[in-house]
């Protein structure tokens, strides 16, 4: 479709992307309209240096365009991203752990996105309508006050629910406490820890998404249900101030030899652990066969700097 108008606020944010981007932003619309607005409508892609943003669904196009270009902005600003440099051995273990994970650092980046989206009147009561509704669409109601295999989509859901109606959730409380009233408590539980503090730098964004990654497990674990394990599954990108980039790798960084592989050698993995916040920050190619230990004694004395130049891995500075 190419007859979509953009509003004057989504417009104004589409040229600062322009600005930040080498190429130029593309717009892919479809044409189905479903009634509701959820994550699966919109997604990114670069083709020939050109940013292409594709709606699928242009039920509320201004909202969905602005979400995207939101993203695009975290992007090339300098927000940490993730990436997946692991394997279990399993491609659908996997590809379910991706989506999780995946969903739950969008839901932190979230707090930051729906934040700028309200404050431009792109979350009014139709979007809050259209939300809810795609709520219904992704998750059951809970049966007879019991868990079962959807609990940990449920949790997912409706923390991303916390975080887009934020002050309004007052408006839907009641229907989520009858529908989904154990999931409901658990996902306030890991809201109230990563809504404590304002998401409003890469480094904010950073440490919010450890905790979300750390509070998912711990929720889980009190529903006796299988955790996620992000802290070594995910690679989380790094934020380092001045001073730590010129620490000894030693100083911020273990190496953990992990029983999980490296998705590139299908080998035991050597993982770059933060020692703070023991959070998976790089994967290290394998060492020289027979110089283990020389690899590993000149790595740990380098520049936490030189090591990320060397690797070619990006960070950003606050």
């Amino acid at each position: 479709m190419s007859d979509i108008q953009l509003n004057n606020e989504v417009n104004e944010l589409l040229n600062e992307v322009n600005q930040k981007i080498s190429g130029d932003v593309v717009f892919d619309y479809g044409t189905e309209k479903s009634g509701y607005v959820r994550y699966d409508q919109s997604y990114q892609s670069w083709q020939n240096g050109d940013l292409i943003i594709h709606v699928k669904d242009v039920t509320a196009p201004n909202y969905t365009v602005s979400h995207e270009l939101q993203h695009a902005l975290l992007d090339a600003t300098g927000y940490p991203t993730i990436s997946f440099n692991v394997t279990s051995g399993h491609r659908d273990f996997d590809e379910q752990l991706m989506i999780v994970t995946t969903t739950l650092y969008d839901t932190i980046t979230h707090l930051t996105i729906y934040e700028w989206q309200k404050q431009h009147g792109l979350l009014n009561d139709e979007v809050q309508k259209q939300y809810l509704k795609g709520v219904q669409q992704t998750i059951k109601p809970e049966e007879n006050g019991e868990m079962d295999g959807m609990m940990h989509l449920r949790l997912l859901t409706i923390l991303d629910a916390l975080v887009f109606f934020g002050n309004d959730f007052d408006k839907v409380a009641d229907q989520f406490k009858r529908d989904y009233p154990i999931s409901l408590a658990g996902a306030q539980n890991v809201y109230q820890i990563i809504s404590a503090k304002p998401v409003d730098s890469p480094f904010t964004l950073r440490r919010t998404v450890v905790k979300a990654f750390e509070a998912f497990d711990a929720q889980l674990e009190k529903w006796q249900l299988p955790t996620v394990g992000s802290k070594e599954f995910v690679t989380l990108g790094s934020v380092f101030s001045k001073r730590q980039l010129r620490l000894e790798v030693r100083q911020l960084f273990q190496i953990s030899h992990s029983e999980i592989k490296s998705a590139e050698t299908k080998e035991r993995a050597y993982i770059g652990i933060g020692v703070n916040d023991q959070q998976n920050a790089f994967v290290l190619p394998d060492p020289p066969k027979g110089k283990t230990d020389d690899y590993f004694k000149t790595l740990y004395s380098m520049s936490v700097e030189t090591l990320f130049k060397q690797l070619n891995l990006a960070y950003s500075v606050r």
